[in-house]
C-alpha cells in the first residue's frame, strides 16, 4: 500500500520536510503495517520522517515517532505541524518505547515500525563521526550523550576490542586490527575518523571490491557505542507488549547480526514454546505464539529499488501480527 496521488498533503511550503529521502522497502512496510483510520502506531526509529510521513498520509492515523538523536526529533518539528493532533515527537530510545508513551495515555497500538542502523543524515554529516567517508571527530553517538567512540577506543583493552571487532564487525582480521589500535594510542590518542580508517587499512591484509577495509570496524564501533544489539532485543519485546491482538510488526535491519536476532525472535515467538533438547525433560507449560509470521522470508529489494538507491542492497524486512496470547517473559541474563 503506498500513499495515493490523492494524499501526498499540501503542496510544499516553510513547513514542508524536504522529499529526497525515500524510506527502504517503503511499499512493502506499508503493505505489512495496513495503515487504517483511527490507528496508532510507533515508528520506533524516526530518522528523517519518511515512514511517518507515509503513514500518515496512507491512512488518518496517529503516529508516535520516537528517535534518541535530538536532531531528528527537532527535524520533524516541521511535520508534526503539518499534522496537527496526528504526529507525536519522542525523544528517547525505541527499547524504552513503553516508558516513553505511558505518559501520552496511548490506546492500544496497531503497528510498530523499526528501521535500524543509521539514517541517512547521521551518515553523511561529517561531525558525526559515522563514516570513514570524512576526517571528523570519532564521535558515533547517536543520542549526542555518553562516551564517543574515541572514549571507548581509549579505555578498553586490547583483547575487549579484538571481541567487539570479530562480534560486533564479524571481522576477521580482529586480532590484528586491536594490535595495531592499541600500538598507536601508546604514541597519542585516536580522535579522528581519519586516523582510524587508516589504521584498520593497514592492518587488514586482503581487499574486497565493494567494501572498504575500514567498514566492518566502524561498524562494530559504533554498535557497541550506542548498545544496538542490546536496544534491539529491548525493542521487540517491548513492541511485543504494546501491540494489540492483530497489530503489525515490521522490522528492517541492513546486517547480518541484527537480521539474525530479528529472526530468532519472532522464530521464537512465532512458536509453541521456545526450542530444547530432546534429552531434556518437557516444560511443565508451553507459551502459546505471541506472533505469527506475516511472511516466512525476509523481504529484500529489487534490483529497480537498489539502482536507485545502492544503500537499500543489504536491506531485510521481517513481518509479523501479533496473537492474543500474552507476551513472553523479558529477556533476563540471557534466560527466558
Amino acid at each position: 500500500m503506498t500513499p495515493s496521488p490523492s494524499r501526498q498533503g499540501p503542496a510544499a511550503g516553510p513547513d514542508a520536510p524536504s522529499r529526497h529521502h525515500i524510506p527502504v522497502l517503503l511499499e512493502a512496510v506499508l503493505g505489512a503495517l495496513a495503515p487504517r483510520d483511527g490507528a496508532f502506531y510507533i515508528d520506533g526509529t524516526f530518522g528523517e520522517g519518511g515512514l511517518s510521513e507515509a503513514l500518515l498520509e496512507s491512512a488518518a492515523c496517529r503516529v508516535f515517532a520516537i528517535d534518541r538523536d535530538p536532531d531528528a526529533i527537532a527535524k520533524g518539528e516541521a511535520l508534526a505541524r503539518r499534522y496537527p493532533g496526528r504526529l507525536e515527537l519522542v525523544k528517547g530510545r525505541f527499547g524504552a518505547m513503553k516508558e516513553l508513551i505511558a505518559p501520552l495515555s496511548p490506546p492500544p497500538i496497531a503497528g510498530v515500525a523499526l528501521d535500524l542502523g543509521l539514517s541517512s543524515a547521521q551518515l553523511d554529516t561529517p561531525e558525526r563521526g559515522f563514516s570513514f567517508r570524512f576526517d571528523a571527530p570519532l564521535d558515533m553517538r547517536m543520542s549526542g550523550e555518553g562516551e564517543t567512540a574515541a572514549d571507548f577506543l581509549a579505555s578498553l583493552s586490547e583483547s575487549e576490542l579484538a571481541r567487539i571487532l570479530a562480534l560486533y564487525g564479524e571481522e576477521r582480521y580482529a586480532r590484528r586490527v586491536a594490535r595495531a589500535i592499541a600500538a598507536e594510542r601508546k604514541k597519542h590518542a585516536i580522535l579522528r575518523t581519519s586516523e582510524l580508517a587508516a589504521l584498520v587499512r593497514a592492518a587488514v591484509p586482503t581487499r574486497e571490491r565493494s567494501q572498504d577495509p575500514a567498514t566492518r570496524s566502524f561498524q562494530a564501533l559504533r554498535i557497541a557505542v550506542n548498545d544496538e544489539l542490546c536496544e534491539l532485543e529491548r525493542g521487540l519485546e517491548a513492541a511485543e507488549e504494546l501491540l494489540m491482538p492483530g497489530g503489525r510488526l515490521v522490522v528492517l535491519s541492513f546486517h547480518s547480526l541484527e537480521d539474525r536476532r530479528v529472526k530468532s525472535f519472532l522464530a521464537r515467538r512465532s512458536a509453541s514454546s521456545p526450542g530444547r533438547s530432546r534429552h531434556l525433560p518437557a516444560p511443565k507449560e508451553r507459551r502459546a505464539p505471541s506472533f505469527a509470521l506475516l511472511s516466512r522470508r525476509a523481504i529484500t529489494p529489487d534490483a529497480a529499488e537498489v539502482a536507485r538507491n545502492p544503500r537499500a542492497r543489504s536491506a531485510r524486512l521481517r513481518t509479523a501480527h501479533r496473537t492474543e496470547a500474552p507476551a513472553w517473559p523479558a529477556c533476563r541474563d540471557g534466560k527466558r
